[in-house]
């Protein structure tokens, strides 16, 4: 049987009991707050002790995270559930440093990975990435749950709630448990929430973490876990001495038979309220991640956004079929590196000003040189006309003066133009020089 199991205690691993002492924590006032009255009956009434282990169950779909603590035969039990006040990205695991998505997976916390000073009230580094984060190339740090509800890919509380989560860690710690678990699920793992996600990108890693869901339904023990071929495995103990690698080759390993078992007849179970579910009517599912290449896309708008530079509020996404949206609204982040570059752009854009305008004013001098010449042209040829014909000559000139107006309006701003172009269409009128040239010549 499985309690037999456990009394042997091939799983004490997963509990993480050890000798530790005080000055292993870096205590403030904050964090030595004492656990309330309410919750240390609650604890009693579950048969468990303030000082015993515990492990946290996060399910980002329910916004919730779970502390579950260890009674006296050794198995956990669920003590209380703490809603999520803020969580940035979508369902699906983290990827890469600036993605903003939380991770997903199976998590280690010792005592070095709290913080009691934290800016964000207080907060424990969850300890991504991990072995298997690591193996696949995933990148990211500082992924905390912590207070003050703010959050760009950690799990973030209210302060009050972690203030009570961190209690609990504390004394489990001070009780002598070296590490505990904490196991982010995109979502409880029932079968009708795997049916609704059948299709997703992400579920075959789903897939993966479910068994050490399973598994962990099954004993009410943290499970022990691995990594081989980058990819988990759990409650795996190797043959002959051997040990897993991240990315070696798995070796020859068994599961105790009273967990496999008890996996065999779980999952016929699930298999056959998962068919049962996939012909029924259930809700629409959620938007998740669509792998690297969206996560690439928030991780270059989260730099951007870094440097201060003017971008869409929201971060781009990515759907099923690649195509990628974005918001229309933009803006820059409120800090000192954002307001330097608002600066610098004002400066940009003075500087782009004034090139305008010496420009403008280099074409109108230009087409004033171009009139004065066309100007000087017209009064050379009234000239050789006065030489032929004085009376003609007055006709030429007056011709030319008039021409040399015409091109003197013609030449106006752009916005004079403009403005023109939407008045009335109006009847051509014939040239003066053309006019006095038939009157003179006769053609």
């Amino acid at each position: 049987m499985i309690a037999r199991y456990l009394r042997a205690g091939l799983l004490i691993a997963a509990l993480g009991i050890a000798g530790c002492t005080d000055s292993t924590l870096n205590i403030s006032s904050k964090a030595d707050a004492p656990l309330p009255d309410k919750l240390l009956k609650e604890v009693q009434a579950k048969g468990m002790t303030k000082t015993s282990a515990i492990m946290a169950r996060v399910f980002k779909e329910e916004n919730v995270v779970e502390i579950w603590k260890a009674k006296a035969n050794g198995r956990f039990a669920f003590l209380k559930s703490y809603p999520i006040c803020k969580m940035s990205g979508k369902l699906g695991p983290k990827y890469t440093e600036g993605d903003r998505q939380s991770p997903e997976g199976f998590y280690t916390v010792r005592p070095a990975q709290m913080n009691p000073n934290s800016q964000y009230h207080l907060a424990f580094n969850i300890g991504y990435p991990n072995a298997y984060d690591r193996a696949n190339g995933r990148t990211g740090s500082n992924l905390m749950v912590h207070g003050a509800c703010s959050s760009s890919g950690c799990f973030s509380m209210n302060d009050q709630q972690i203030t009570e989560i961190y209690a609990l860690a504390r004394e489990a710690f001070r009780g002598g448990q070296t590490e505990f678990q904490i196991q982010s699920f995109p979502f409880r793992m029932t079968a009708a929430n795997m049916a609704r996600y059948r299709n997703d990108p992400n579920y075959a890693f789903w897939k993966m973490l479910k068994e050490g869901y399973d598994q962990f339904e099954i004993t009410r023990v943290p499970v022990k876990v691995d990594v081989c071929e980058k990819r988990y495995v759990f409650n795996q103990f190797p043959e002959d001495g051997k040990t897993f690698s991240p990315t070696a080759a798995c070796p020859a390993s068994s599961t105790p038979e009273q967990i496999a078992s008890a996996y065999r007849g779980y999952e016929a179970a699930y298999n056959a309220a998962f068919d049962k579910a996939t012909n029924a009517a259930t809700p629409a599912p959620r938007a998740s991640i669509n792998g690297i290449k969206e996560a690439n896309l928030v991780a270059d708008w989260t730099r951007r956004r870094g440097r201060g530079e003017r971008i869409t509020i929201e971060p781009p996404s990515m759907d099923r079929d690649g195509n990628v949206m974005t918001t229309s609204r933009m803006g820059r982040i409120d800090s000192p590196v954002g307001r330097k570059m608002a600066a610098i752009d004002a400066e940009k854009a003075a500087k782009t000003k004034a090139e305008e305008e010496k420009r403008l004013a280099k074409e109108r001098a230009a087409e004033e040189k171009r009139l004065a010449k066309l100007q000087a042209e017209e009064a050379k040829k009234a000239a050789a006309a006065a030489k032929v014909d004085p009376d003609g000559a007055k006709a030429v000139a007056a011709a030319t003066d008039g021409k040399t107006q015409a091109d003197t309006a013609n030449a106006v701003p752009v916005e004079a133009e403009q403005a023109a172009s939407e008045q009335p269409p109006q009847e051509q009128k014939t040239g003066f020089l053309s006019g006095v040239r038939k009157r003179l010549f006769g053609s």
